[in-house]
């Protein structure tokens, strides 16, 4: 088992490091130290000038609902238990957009514009994930 495994199973070489602070509790981003500008979802390059290797940056963890659906029929058996739940597309502080579960007692009466923060939940195999909360 390689140590990217160990960290998530969904890791890969460009995202181990945004895997490794998921694990901690930490949300990273990169940002290119050519252009400054900060991506997600974690690449080998800048999306905007493609130079190569952007440095990691830890992320306020604050955004705003883009957009959202509310999920009310299970796509697959093991979501079953999870219906009606929300998932919600937001632009974070520092600009990239996430898509991501909208968790809370309070998720289905998300709205457009809904001030959100980063948290962490697990998935059924264990794995660390970003999930949000209205702030």
């Amino acid at each position: 088992m390689t140590e990217m495994t160990q960290v998530n199973s969904y890791a890969n070489g460009d995202s181990a490091p945004y895997w490794a602070g998921i694990a901690e509790g930490r949300l990273l981003f990169q940002k290119c130290g050519a252009c400054g500008s900060v991506q997600f979802p974690p690449r080998h390059h800048c999306a905007s000038c493609w130079a190569a290797d952007p440095d990691w940056t830890e992320s306020a963890g604050t955004g705003e609902v883009e957009s959202f659906t509310i999920v009310r029929r299970a796509p697959l058996p093991a979501f079953r238990d999870k219906v009606p739940y929300v998932v919600v597309s937001v632009t974070m502080a520092e600009g990239p957009r996430m898509i991501a579960a909208l968790e809370g007692e309070d998720a289905l009466s998300v709205a457009i514009g809904d001030a959100v923060r980063v948290a962490y939940a697990k998935d059924a195999e264990g794995n660390m994930l970003p999930v949000f909360r209205r702030a």
